[in-house]
């Protein structure tokens, strides 16, 4: 998620208790010791067994009755870990490289002209281009023997920096007032999306793009899509554009991703009500996620009424409501956005945003360990401050015949009908015992003052459809925890553990103080939200500014009951607030960013991924990548989790970013001996914006154009990363 980007805004209406305090009360049970640091022992934990744990067919191998594991080496990180960074370019570990590629801009096909650090954008050339700023990102094979050197890369462009979009004419045209130019508006919505691109490697090691590969393809704000699953078909979405309701335009400020067992990509609705408006006529979920009055982010709403408008393009963007009914107007056009958007990356299918897995600021979408004859699921996390994470558990047992296949010849779409269009959405609250619960929306289901759920949000009894509409008010009138900004989740496949990061809270007040709402004080009211929460001993921080990934383990995937620990706070070094004992050399803030790299015989590396600013990390160093073996961290001295000196080997520092960016967006290639990462919206790179081939580690002199681009990062002796 863009650091720029700053609408993670406290919309939580509900009374529930923040993670926050849970946290404090599940810490204490624990015996925590508590000093003048406040909880400077709390760090990696492993009171519920570790992905190591487990044996290579997904078993548990952990004793439970004598909280006992068997013995088993654990992975060691082959590399020292580097120093942080704030230079023009990407720092990796002694004896890897690092190569740019695919960045902003980079041509697709014939219809789109080489890049020029003078390029003047326009909406075609756009479109047939590289999005802008890269985040989440998964590889597609093209044959089992080539997976490691020849696939397609389906990644997210997230944003757009309008300066460096227009940096040839001086800027964007009114930007902050005045009505936007069509073709202005139509190339910074061309800039948004998903873009499909086939990559391959060479003989001397590098890697490059397959110019005019008929799987090259662009998603992007304009592009038609179907709506399926409960809310599909429904009076919620009817627009001018679909008088059914089963359609809709674009998917837009895509964040993290995730992928199928049958084969798709997942891209994720993250902060899109920002380039909504609605003036009147708002509903509680306009306000709960908030769509603006007054002006979108960029101002697309004003180009409407142009001579050449097609079709409402642009009025599209006022939800404000004009005519007689929602088939006149766009009233009902924000309510087509907010979803999970699966996308077949080996045919020209449209693009299908599946509404059953919950409408609210996606951050991703991860499956779960895949057990045979039993559901599917895919877990997400809400990414503003007090919202919640989620899980969809599918209606259909996973059949191993719709594993994923190689090629154009399978309808994917239609195996995605069958796991993702029914089933139930959960939200989870996160008890201070260390227990945890998924609570169901849907109609039926009962709330903390007993109601039905249908009833407390003021809908037919019947209506699954208005549930997920108003999905983040259903979790709070079920009683879900509010959590620290939800963002990426990874999964051990073998174990079936789940982790998340928990990126940052910064209106955290001083404990003791009461919280305020953004909505007037009528808490219950939906729509409403809170302003600021107090701290507590878990979250000592007037601003939580570090964050912190927290881990929890399920009896089957499908279940409603889990175990949960805090995995890793983040802080700096020399900060009072030190709670996993970090040192300069693996100190870290806001993780974003997460990927479990499957090294077999059940263990694996996490990889995490940083998104800091404004704390004393980002004076050190720049956004980062560190590595973790989880299976190498073991508890201290008792209940007191740090990183003691032994486990230091454990936690380093892989990567540091240019400055100014985001590090984003991870996996590695099926051999292991490439790791695909992206930059986002850097300040002064690549050094040459011209190469599409060139070193990332190579400093920028004097000043570029910026661009985000996916970067190569590989072993000069090929072998695996890491290890």
């Amino acid at each position: 998620m863009s650091k720029e980007i700053e609408d993670h805004r406290l919309l939580n209406p509900s009374r529930n208790e923040p993670f926050s305090s849970v946290l404090e009360r599940h810490v204490s049970r624990r015996s925590i010791m508590r000093g003048g640091a406040g909880l400077a022992a709390m760090g990696l934990l492993s009171g519920f067994g570790l992905a190591g744990c487990s044996d290579s067919d997904g078993d548990d191998d952990v004793d439970r009755d004598n909280d006992t594991a068997p013995e088993k080496t654990p992975l060691a990180l082959a590399f020292e870990s580097i120093a942080g960074s704030r230079t023009d370019a990407i720092v990796v570990p002694e004896g890897y490289t690092a190569q740019v590629l695919v960045p902003w801009g980079t041509p697709l096909n014939a219809s789109a002209r080489d890049w020029r650090s003078d390029l003047r954008m326009t909406p075609e050339q756009q479109a047939a281009s590289l999005g802008m700023h890269h985040d989440g990102m998964h590889n597609f094979a093209l044959s089992e023997s080539s997976a490691s050197r020849d696939f397609l890369l389906a990644l997210n462009n997230e944003y757009i920096d309008q300066d460096a979009l227009w940096a040839p004419q001086g800027g964007p045209t009114n930007a902050d007032d005045g009505n936007r130019p069509a073709d202005e508006v139509r190339t910074e919505v061309n800039a948004h999306g998903v873009t499909v691109v086939r990559v391959q490697k060479g003989d001397d090691g590098s890697w490059r793009h397959v110019a005019d590969s008929p799987y090259n393809r662009r998603f992007t704000t304009a592009t038609p899509m179907t709506l399926a699953g409960p809310v599909a078909g429904t009076d919620y979405v009817i627009t001018a554009y679909s008088r059914d309701g089963t359609q809709t335009r674009g998917t837009n400020n895509n964040c993290a991703n995730g992928y199928t067992p049958w084969g798709t990509y997942l891209t994720c609705e993250e902060n899109w009500p920002s380039v909504f408006i609605k003036n009147t006529g708002r509903e509680a979920d306009d306000d709960r996620l908030g769509i603006e009055t007054g002006r979108g982010r960029y101002g697309w709403e004003t180009a409407a009424g142009s001579a050449d408008e097609v079709d409402g393009e642009f009025a599209r963007f006022d939800a404000t409501p004009r005519g007689a009914s929602a088939a006149d107007d766009y009233r009902n056009e924000p309510r087509t956005y907010g979803y999970i958007v699966e996308i077949d990356p080996y045919t020209q299918a449209r693009a299908v945003k599946r509404t059953h897995l919950g409408r609210f600021r996606h951050e991703g979408c991860w499956p779960g360990k895949l057990i045979e004859g039993e559901p599917v699921v895919f877990y997400s996390g809400h990414d503003s401050r007090n919202e919640y994470i989620y899980k969809f558990v599918s209606r259909e047992p996973w059949d191993a015949a719709d594993a994923s296949r190689i090629g154009s010849d399978y309808d994917r779409l239609a195996i995605g009908d069958k796991y993702l269009d029914e089933g139930t959405l959960y939200a989870a609250r996160f008890d201070a015992d260390g227990a945890g619960e998924w609570l169901p929306l849907t109609p039926e289901a009962t709330t903390q003052d007993g109601r039905r759920l249908s009833q407390a949000l003021q809908l037919a009894d019947d209506d699954l459809a208005g549930v997920i509409i108003h999905t983040a008010d259903a979790a709070d009138l079920m009683g879900a925890t509010p959590m620290d900004r939800p963002e990426w989740g990874a999964v051990d496949p073998v174990s079936g553990e789940v982790y998340m990061t928990l990126t940052n809270n910064s209106d955290r007040t001083p404990e003791g103080t009461r919280a305020t709402f953004t909505r007037g004080d009528d808490i219950d009211a939906l729509g409403a939200g809170y302003a600021t929460a107090p701290t507590n001993a878990a979250n000592p921080r007037a601003d939580n500014e570090s964050g912190q990934i927290i881990r929890w383990r399920e009896p089957m995937p499908a279940e409603t009951t889990f175990e949960w620990e805090v995995f890793v706070f983040g802080a700096a070094a020399s900060a009072t607030d030190n709670f996993s004992g970090l040192t300069e050399l693996n100190q870290f803030a806001s993780p974003d960013g997460l990927w479990y790299d499957d090294r077999g015989d059940g263990q694996g590396i996490l990889w995490i991924e940083t998104d800091n600013s404004g704390n004393d990390v980002a004076d050190y160093t720049n956004d980062q990548v560190l590595a973790v073996v989880p299976g190498g961290v073991s508890l201290a001295d008792g209940d007191r989790a740090v990183i003691d000196s032994a486990d230091q080997q454990y936690l380093k520092r892989f990567a540091v970013g240019p400055n100014g960016c985001e590090i984003t967006g991870i996996f590695a290639t099926p051999d292991k001996t490439a790791l695909f990462i992206n930059v986002q919206h850097p300040g002064n790179w690549p050094a040459d914006a011209d190469d599409l081939t060139q070193d990332a580690t190579r400093q920028t002199s004097g000043q570029v154009r910026p661009r985000a681009a996916t970067v190569v990062i590989q072993k000069e002796d090929g072998g695996e990363i890491g290890l």
